[in-house]
């Protein structure tokens, strides 16, 4: 968990300064319509506002700009975007502006770098206010929102139909959560939108890929629905291209094809063809037909909880210690058995859950006493899930499933089959197959098909990690090889990942032994499986 008093006062303040060159071709794309009007709803110091006056547009009769912080609106007046332009920099948090000001005329043009800061991290009464313009719109809050969701909201809603947005956005516009209103919104109020997808990270402070979101406004004449495209970049080079040239090389795809996230607009036409047609194949099931997921016991304090060879030892503890696994360090292969356990606990790895089932302290001998007494001395049990159970050291929900799979990734999710029964935490879910045998749906999950899916269903963060939820889960297509193959092909994976096989190998093998069965042919296994690596290099690239 992130804490406020960890963070430096640039991220809290959300503020990541533009270079020259994102600004300038910014500033050009909403320049094309010959906007009177332009907003700038976070303008810093002004780089936006120095793209302007570089560039020197004769439409542009009045600019408003919002900052919060004095220092910046007093380096931002300095600027003049347009020989006859009023300029009028606003010192206000643009939320509050955008509320007080909502029936005032239209603007032609947005432009700018919203603040990227986590709902938490923001003022009670900015927090109340992005939940304003959600309701306002129609769109759905969420508290796990980011300041950059609704000030891209709230300026697209003050542009009048045909106007022009440019901003810059983090690349999780495609695939989180909590931009999911915000996706929905441009799908409903946009003509075109088009992103602007770099292979490198572009502000490096801020540690997180970006987008250039280009979106028109939809007008009277202009079809009920939103074309979006995406365009790749290599380098910073294509800044010096008229963004109307770079907008009409984008491949579109129909918003309406994309409901939910729009990762799958990163694909070709025939990819996502190929990905509908398979998923609909009859040898192909969805997780949610085959499985049940749960998440796995929450403690409330780990390392209390899960403890190591050591810390049994030295406490007495060999009554209540389980085996446990929860980290991708704990799980070599797609089996963990009691080989597996004994190698982490002779490691000295935290593999050990401590389970007490008495219902008071008393009941328990006195070796178990004194190690809960020592987590109350660290006041654990004042912790929000520790002191909402009775007794506060008995963990609830504590039950092994036949198959695990791990909450995070680095090159790929991949299911443990739990032959040693071992309990799992919150970091990882605990699966129950009851259509399938466990052993066939370890062994079939790592396939092209699966993956590529989960790449477009799950999303990721710092260090390119992707991580699914329950719901992304039970959403993927699955394919289990036929049961009198099952157990040798799950002998094999096991044997490949535990060897560390590269990735691409691994799956090659894997399509011909599961695709293959199922009658998916070498040239369709090839094009998923080129496609689920493209998706895989693009989400490990923001890695430092």
């Amino acid at each position: 968990m992130n804490f406020r008093e960890n963070e430096s006062a640039t991220k809290l303040r959300g503020g990541y300064y533009t270079s020259p060159d994102v600004a300038r071709f910014l500033c050009q794309w909403v320049l094309a319509v010959a906007p009177r009007r332009v907003l700038e709803p976070s303008c810093g110091d002004g780089a936006f506002l120095a793209a302007l006056a570089a560039l020197r547009p004769a439409s542009v009769e009045q600019v408003v700009a919002c900052e919060i912080e004095e220092r910046e609106v007093l380096a931002a007046r300095r600027r003049r975007p347009a020989p006859r332009a009023r300029v009028e920099v606003v010192h206000a948090e643009f939320l509050d502006w955008f509320l007080r000001d909502e029936g005032a005329l239209p603007f032609d043009a947005a432009v700018g770098n919203p603040p990227f800061i986590r709902y938490q991290y923001l003022d009670p009464a900015v927090q109340a206010r992005a939940e304003t313009v959600f309701r306002q719109q129609g769109l759905r809050f969420t508290k796990h929102t980011n300041a950059w969701v609704p000030f891209v909201i709230a300026s697209l809603a003050r542009l009048r139909p045909g106007g022009r947005l440019g901003m810059v956005v983090p690349s999780e516009l495609l695939h989180i959560l909590h931009a999911q209103p915000l996706r929905d919104f441009l799908a409903r109020t946009c003509a075109r939108g088009v992103l602007i997808d770099p292979e490198n990270l572009w502000f490096d402070e801020a540690l997180q890929g970006v987008l250039l979101l280009l979106a028109e406004k939809r007008g009277e004449e202009d079809p009920e629905r939103c074309a979006v495209g995406i365009v790749g970049t290599k380098d910073r080079s294509i800044l010096q291209r008229p963004p109307e040239d770079v907008a009409a090389g984008a491949t579109y795809t129909d918003g309406r094809k994309l409901a939910g996230k729009w990762m799958s607009a990163l694909l070709s036409t025939r990819e996502q063809a190929l990905l509908e047609a398979l998923s609909a194949h009859p040898g192909v099931a969805r997780f949610a037909d085959v499985a049940d997921v749960d998440v796995g016991i929450v403690t409330g304090a780990n390392h209390f909880f899960l403890v190591s060879e050591a810390t049994v030892e030295r406490y007495g503890l060999r009554t209540w210690a389980h085996p446990m696994f929860g980290r991708s360090e704990h799980a070599r292969g797609v089996v963990f058995g009691r080989a597996d356990h004994a190698a982490n606990s002779a490691e000295g790895r935290r593999c050990q859950f401590l389970w007490f089932e008495a219902n008071r302290a008393s009941a328990l001998p006195e070796a178990a006493r004194a190690y809960i007494e020592s987590g109350e001395q660290q006041r654990l049990h004042t912790r929000f899930k520790c002191r909402t159970r009775t007794p506060w050291f008995r963990v609830p929900s504590v039950w092994a499933s036949p198959v695990s799979m791990l909450k995070r990734a680095h090159h790929h999710p991949r299911l443990l089959l739990n032959r040693a029964r071992a309990f799992t935490t919150d970091t990882a879910y605990r699966i129950s197959p009851h259509s399938v045998s466990a052993t066939a749906l370890v062994g079939g999950f790592v396939n092209s098909l699966t993956l590529l899916s989960a790449e477009l269903e799950g999303r990721h963060y710092g260090g390119g990690v992707l991580e699914l939820v329950p719901s992304e889960i039970e959403r993927l297509p699955v394919v289990t090889p036929p049961a009198a193959h099952a157990s040798a092909i799950l002998r094999e994976l096991d044997a490949r990942v535990r060897a560390g096989t590269d990735p691409i190998e691994l799956l090659e093998r894997q399509d011909e032994l599961v695709l293959g069965a199922r009658g998916v042919s070498r040239a369709d296994a090839t094009d998923l499986r080129c496609a689920w690596n493209a998706l895989r290099s693009r989400r490990q690239r923001r890695e430092r």
